[in-house]
């Protein structure tokens, strides 16, 4: 168990640091980016094409593997065709990354840089975690360490 939180700690400090040295955590360079009738920043464009890279290798190693290495099968979603929910989760993320221009990750790491507008961008996103916990009547995923 220790080994998977050390290996969770060291993936999450990596794209933190990924998203910090990209500038992907300053909402003007992803809003810029979005503006493509305007001042277009292709600079967003380079990084989720770089984030392909390994992200292609890890899916051509699961092929090959029986299990992960630190847990006992992987965790993928069975139903791999788009439905109302993940449709309508998507437009609401991106409408709200459109408009702030942060997406939970960027934002837990802008949060290192101690602006007021990643804090309220971060407790608005937990607020609204809750409420759909709240309102929906689902349960939280379980992530814990088992």
């Amino acid at each position: 168990m220790f080994a998977r939180i050390v290996a969770a700690m060291a993936c999450g400090l990596l794209f933190g640091a990924g998203l910090v040295v990209s500038d992907m955590i300053n909402p003007a360079r992803v809003l810029a980016f979005l503006d493509i009738a305007g001042n277009w920043d292709p600079s967003l464009a380079f990084v989720m094409g770089g984030a392909l890279i390994p992200s292609s290798i890890a899916y051509l190693i699961r092929n090959k593997r029986q299990a992960p290495v630190l847990d006992t099968s992987f965790h993928v979603p069975a139903n791999g065709k788009p439905d109302r929910r993940l449709i309508g989760g998507a437009v609401l993320f991106g409408l709200g990354w459109g408009v702030v221009g942060l997406c939970p990750g960027p934002a837990i790491a802008a949060l290192t840089t101690g602006r007021w507008e990643a804090a309220l961008f971060a407790v608005a996103m937990l607020a609204g975690m809750g409420a759909y916990r709240f309102t929906l009547g689902r349960p939280m995923p379980d992530y814990s360490f088992k």
